[in-house]
């Protein structure tokens, strides 16, 4: 028996060595990824020090287990509680330059809308940008931060996410189905189009899209768009909701005059509008709203 359990032992140590050794490999041999630029980065090892310049992006390295990487983000990133202790660095398209370099990050992560890039390259700092407007590109996100970090099994978050979309989708009835919906991004009439996340989580809420497929996955809605097309219901966030009915012709709209308006608060908007780990509350707080507002 001593023997058995000497041998089991020995095993279990040459195992957790050959473990050991993998990991090491996979550091000697560093990191390479493209981002959606195009452009190759290549890092000697994954990366330990990491500034984020972009909500979802922060959530999604946190999701992944690596909050402790991070040294600072933007002033917009704000879940988990924890990143509200890091250095706040401006936003992603205006960050603070001198102080991003001060922190001396191994990467930068930030989206590809921002110019900021070349210039952090230029002063010698790596940068990671990546787009996400619709689903598809939130996972793929997700793989390639997973790859950067060194983190395995990443898709594991988004087969959460997709069960918890597919559990929104069928607590609701069948009588919410014809309803036409549109919701509103951001200020100037931003609008969720049926190509972005938001638009796809509406899909898959079994909800139709006021905004036609043509105009683009964040189109700017003229007012008079939405007059015309007089939908069943209306999300929007509280800080852009400000004065609805005094908008020309919207206190006809049958959504303003019966009511039917989802109005989110801030916590409740960084959900919905970030294409990141938490999109399955995004659903659920979809779903909800349809099913307190959008039935009769």
């Amino acid at each position: 028996m001593p023997k058995t359990w000497a041998s089991l032992w020995r095993w279990l140590l040459c195992g957790l060595l050959a473990l050991a050794g993998l990991v090491n490999l996979a550091h000697a041999q560093g990191v390479q990824i493209t981002d959606d630029r195009g452009v190759r980065v290549a890092l000697p090892q994954a990366p330990q020090r990491i500034v984020s310049l972009l909500p979802s992006l922060t959530e999604t390295v946190c999701e992944l287990g690596q909050c402790h990487r991070l040294v600072g983000v933007d002033r917009y990133s704000n879940y988990p509680a924890s990143v509200r202790r890091l250095p706040q660095l401006g936003g992603g398209l205006d960050p603070q330059i001198e102080s991003v370099v001060a922190l001396r990050p191994d990467v930068v992560l930030m989206s590809t809308s921002s110019r900021a890039a070349l210039r952090l390259e230029a002063l010698g700092l790596k940068v990671v940008a990546l787009d996400t407007k619709s689903a598809a590109d939130a996972r793929r996100v997700l793989g390639t931060l997973g790859q950067l970090l060194a983190v395995p099994d990443a898709d594991r978050v988004w087969r959460a996410i997709e069960a918890g979309v597919g559990a929104a989708a069928q607590s609701l009835p069948p009588r919410s189905r014809p309803l036409r919906v549109y919701y509103e991004v951001s200020t100037g009439g931003y609008a969720a189009g049926p190509s972005s996340f938001i638009g796809e989580l509406m899909a898959r809420m079994g909800v139709s899209n006021i905004v036609t497929p043509d105009l683009g996955p964040f189109p700017r809605i003229n007012p008079e768009y939405v007059v015309r097309a007089d939908p069943d219901l209306i999300m929007i966030g509280s800080h852009h909701a400000a004065n609805l009915g005094a908008r020309p012709g919207w206190p006809q709209m049958r959504a303003v005059r019966d009511q039917r308006v989802c109005i989110f608060n801030r916590d409740e908007s960084d959900v919905l509008v970030r294409p990141g780990p938490r999109m399955a509350e995004a659903a659920r707080l979809m779903a909800r709203c349809i099913a307190s507002k959008g039935t009769p």
